[in-house]
């Protein structure tokens, strides 16, 4: 498979302690509203209670971070169509890459009516344990939070509202191109960042294999990086994703045997 350049600078190791702010002018409009029932078809939940919030961003270098991982969203092609969830819902990066449709509900003085946004998980909205989840810890269990860019936010409802009563629903994330793969590492250890993952979106159990051995289990490093220490410099490698719904797509040599670190060699995509 051919590659694409990757100019991704490497990750921080432990990222997910911290919300990184993602994205605000630099990068593509949030997408348009929609119905709800736009997406029925795609629903693999039914809606449940939350509460959502906004950001705004004014520093360019607030373009790239997020605690799965994807770096510059833009070029990542997640947009502004964003959330950073918080700690009951992000499961310790297991979130990363999920789909949500959200939707405005009671608010009537701020909700646009009949209108939803589909927001991909990609960051972590760290608690306060400072204060009280009923009080301020917007962010802490057993909240479930939603804190979206606020070009998303505005799809569903008027900035004033601030905090607000949402519902949400998983749904299939629709994707263009297959999934990538960004190769990084040294020596034997190689990470491996999963990005651009259609159908359930978010990644659950990962293999590779090289030309000269068998099927060999990747770790979960953070996020969406998944590592192993092999040496497979020299073969082709193939790699084996299963996502949420217990879905496995398998991608044979995505990587060709002269694979390269800093390099993203792109796979098959999920149905979706």
């Amino acid at each position: 498979m051919p590659a694409i350049a990757s100019s991704r600078n490497p990750a921080h190791p432990f990222p997910f302690i911290f919300f990184q702010l993602l994205v605000l002018q630099a990068l593509a409009p949030a997408g348009a509203h929609r119905s709800p029932s736009s997406y029925a078809s795609s629903a693999l939940t039914e809606w449940r209670s939350a509460h959502a919030s906004y950001y705004a961003a004014f520093d360019p270098r607030d373009t790239v971070g997020g605690a799965c991982g994807y770096g510059d969203l833009g070029k990542s092609g997640y947009g502004m169509a964003t959330a950073g969830l918080g700690e009951a819902l992000f499961a310790k990066g297991e979130a990363c890459g999920g789909c949500y449709e959200v939707r405005c509900v009671e608010e009537l003085r701020y909700c646009l009516p009949g209108t939803s946004i589909v927001v991909t998980a990609t960051n972590f909205c760290a608690p306060n344990y400072g204060l009280p989840s009923d009080a301020g810890g917007i962010c802490n269990p057993p909240n479930h939070h939603f804190l979206m860019p606020i070009e998303a936010f505005e799809k569903i409802a008027i900035w004033k509202a601030g905090v607000m009563p949402i519902q949400y629903r998983r749904v299939k994330c629709i994707r263009e191109g297959g999934v990538r793969f960004a190769m990084e590492g040294r020596g034997f250890f190689i990470n491996v960042l999963i990005s651009n993952v259609a159908g359930a979106g978010d990644v659950t159990a990962v293999k590779v294999k090289g030309t000269m051995i068998g099927w060999l289990p990747m770790f979960r490093n953070w996020g969406q990086n998944w590592h192993i220490s092999a040496d497979l410099k020299g073969q082709a490698l193939s790699f084996e994703l299963t996502t949420s719904d217990s879905v496995t797509l398998t991608s044979y040599n995505v990587a060709p045997k002269d694979w390269a670190f800093g390099q993203t060699y792109v796979g098959k995509q999920f149905p979706f």
